[in-house]
């Protein structure tokens, strides 16, 4: 028959003895020998090492034995807009809730508590935000990181409350719902794609729009329009169909500057109360119907094929302008003309593969040819 009760417990362990259910107190590390006859009593051991245990067993403990309770275990109760902060040797490993109570194991590991009134404190503090893992904690905190090209505008309980710049920002989302809207505030390409539309003149035409813009003020732009960028593409659609409706095919085609500087004008009233800037619109392309641009291939060919014979009329004009001077100096001077025929004959020459030369009347063969060949008329009268 069993008469002692025998528990051994860790250095990183307790047992918490208890008689008929009932507890009697915390046993410490070692050997323990417990009289026990009857068999009424129990051990049930428990890890300490940053360990929690259960609320309602610590509050069963507490309610038997008060003293014994604080000696061994530190409690957190928060209340309404409190969060605590837990570490465990200097570490902080728990966030707690508001209305959460908790209970750990004391003794072997150093146990901190740290209570915040989140609700009096919107912004986390930079010496909480480095101590906590906040992506652990989505439900107690919301965290944003704004890029150097962005700004950020704060929103609790669907109210603006500040505009922050780029930076790690971290809110308490206790008590309140806290939003972080970013905006990119670098210019952005817009394409307006191709629409059918007709002109004065009752010609179909799609014209294509880009436009590059950016937003100048943050607030307005959130609460001017759902999607700024696709308010801004209706608004530019809208323009472009009243400037093609009022002009003809022509002034479309001849005047694009003075069509592009009133669509910019146009948007640019339109935008005004959403918060952006339209630094450039104007017509990408102008895409005319077949037969249309069938026609106008021909009257362009027409115009070209009527410049070119004019500038053929007139080298032709220049040539024999050129010529008639040419003829008149020749006219004058007998030396020039017989020059004239030497290049002539040299030219000749140049195209000829072979010469063939039959001397007759006096003289001896190709010398007296030469010499008849290139007698200048100045030796007659010497």
């Amino acid at each position: 028959m069993r008469v002692w009760l025998t528990v051994v417990v860790k250095d990183d362990e307790r047992a918490l003895l208890a008689r008929d259910g009932k507890f009697v107190r915390v046993l410490e590390a070692g050997r323990h020998r417990i009289v026990d006859p009857l068999r009424r009593l129990s051990a049930e051991t428990f890890k300490i090492v940053r360990a929690e245990i259960a609320w309602d067993r610590y509050a069963t403990l507490a309610a038997a034995n008060a003293e014994t309770a604080a000696a061994h275990f530190v409690t957190v109760q928060t209340g309404a807009g409190e969060v605590a902060i837990v570490s465990f040797d200097g570490v902080p490993t728990h966030l707690v809730a508001p209305w959460q109570p908790r209970a750990f194991w004391k003794g072997v590991t150093k146990v901190d508590v740290e209570k915040i009134d989140a609700k009096g404190s919107l912004r986390i503090e930079k010496r909480h935000l480095e101590r906590l893992d906040l992506s652990r904690a989505t439900a107690l905190a919301v965290q944003s990181v704004v890029e150097a090209h962005e700004t950020g505008l704060v929103f609790v309980d669907g109210a603006f409350v500040e505009q922050v710049k780029a930076g790690r920002h971290a809110f308490w989302n206790v008590d309140r719902t806290v939003r972080v809207q970013k905006l990119d505030l670098r210019p952005q390409a817009l394409e307006i794609t191709a629409q059918e539309i007709l002109t004065k003149d009752r010609v179909s035409v799609r014209v294509t729009l880009t436009a590059f813009w950016r937003v100048v003020d943050p607030l307005k732009a959130v609460q001017g329009a759902t999607d700024v960028a696709q308010t801004l593409y209706k608004v530019a659609q809208f323009a472009i169909r009243e400037a093609v409706a009022a002009r003809t095919l022509d002034d479309i085609l001849a005047a694009r500057d003075r069509l592009d500087a009133e669509l910019r004008e146009s948007v640019a009233k339109r935008t005004g109360e959403l918060g952006v800037a339209v630094d450039e619109l104007g017509v990408k392309d102008v895409i005319l119907p077949g037969e249309i641009r069938e026609l106008i291939n021909k009257v362009v060919e027409a115009e070209r094929t009527a410049k070119a014979n004019l500038i053929r009329r007139q080298e032709e004009t220049a040539a024999t302008r050129s010529l008639a001077n040419t003829a008149k100096l020749m006219e004058d001077n007998k030396l020039l003309l017989r020059l004239k025929e030497l290049e002539s004959l040299e030219k000749l020459v140049e195209k000829v593969g072979r010469i063939d030369l039959h001397a007759t009347g006096q003289g001896q063969g190709l010398e007296a040819i030469l010499k008849s060949l290139f007698r200048l008329e100045g030796d007659k009268a010497a």
